[in-house]
Order: structure tokens, then sequence, then C-alpha cells
């Protein structure tokens, strides 16, 4: 009688393995950046050779597709929904703030991915991706209580951006207090 074959353990240390890279990269990706991580750098971090690493993950984006759906599922955006319960300035302070923390939470790999966006297109495809849609219900939400007026907008804008809440607390402002400036700064308009 033959012995019906099961992967079992193989089949555990394939995805162990697989795990182990894509966190490799993840931890690259928050501190060298995606355009400046290499497959021999993923491989290194992550104990494999490259041979190994290619057969888990043929090209860049294969790669990138597995990083970025694991940092998206561990590291979700902020939820706009529950803002709509709230007028005027309630609704930008606490969506700002909610954003502000999640931009602190993420600095490294958000400042790494924006400074890639311009150099590589692939990053900037996935981020969109992965955050888009969050990204751009944020800003529609967020948008409801300002008149529609080009200078509220562009400032609405300008307070979603990550580089402005990166250079309100590398100026020495809590994220919150970065938060406070941008509503009192929207309400201006």
């Amino acid at each position: 009688m033959k012995r019906k074959y099961e992967l079992g353990k193989r089949a555990e240390s394939q995805a162990e393995t697989r795990r182990r890279i894509v966190e490799a990269a993840i931890a690259l990706h928050s501190t060298k950046g995606p355009a400046r991580t290499t497959f021999s750098d993923v491989a290194a971090e992550a104990g494999v050779q490259r041979a190994t690493l290619y057969k888990h993950f043929p090209d860049e984006w294969e790669l990138g597709i597995a990083c970025s759906g694991l940092y998206r599922e561990q590291n979700p955006p902020p939820d706009p929904e529950p803002w709509l319960l709230l007028q005027g300035e309630n609704r930008l302070q606490t969506g700002l703030r909610e954003l502000y923390s999640f931009f602190e939470r993420n600095r490294g790999m958000i400042a790494c991915c924006v400074a890639d966006f311009a150099i590589h297109e692939p990053t900037r495809q996935l981020f969109e991706l992965r955050f888009g849609a969050e990204l751009a219900r944020i800003r529609a939400v967020l948008a409801g209580p300002l008149p529609r007026r080009k200078g509220a907008q562009a400032a609405l804008e300008l307070a979603l951006a990550f580089p402005t809440w990166d250079q309100l607390t590398r100026s020495g402002l809590s994220s919150d207090a970065a938060a406070d400036v941008m509503v009192r700064s929207l309400l201006a308009q």
C-alpha cells in the first residue's frame, strides 16, 4: 500500500520562510525605503539565500504586494466613518488627531515611501493600492465642514500631507498640537 504524501512540516517551514522574508523586507523598507532595498538586502536580513527569496517572490512586485498587504493589515489607517457624527471643528480635530497619530506610529515607513514616490513608481502604486481608498475617504469626510472655496480645499490638502505633519512635529509640536494648529488654519479659510 502506498503512503499518502502530505506537506505537513515542509509546508509550515515554507510558510515560516515566506513570513521571515516579508518581515525582513518590511523592516528594510521602513529604514532604507523600498526603492533602495535590494533582493540581496532582503535575503541577508531574512537569513535565506537569494535563490530561496526568488522561489517565494519571483520579482519586486510580488514581494511588494506581500509586504504592503501585511503592513496594511498590521497598521490600518484611521476609520473616518465615526467622524461623520461630529460637526465642524470637532470633526476636523478628531480626524486630524487620529490621522496624525497614524503618521506618528508609522513615521519611518511613510517617510521612506513618500521619499521614494518620485523615483520608484512601484512604491507609489503599492501605497495607492493599500492606502489610497482610505485616504480619499478621510479627505472627503474632513472636507465636509469646510467651505468649498479653493483656499479651504488647498489648506485641507496641506493638512493631510505627511510632510506637513512631519515638519510640525520636528519643530517641536506634539501630534495633537500639530493637529490643533492645522484645524485653526483650516477654520481661518
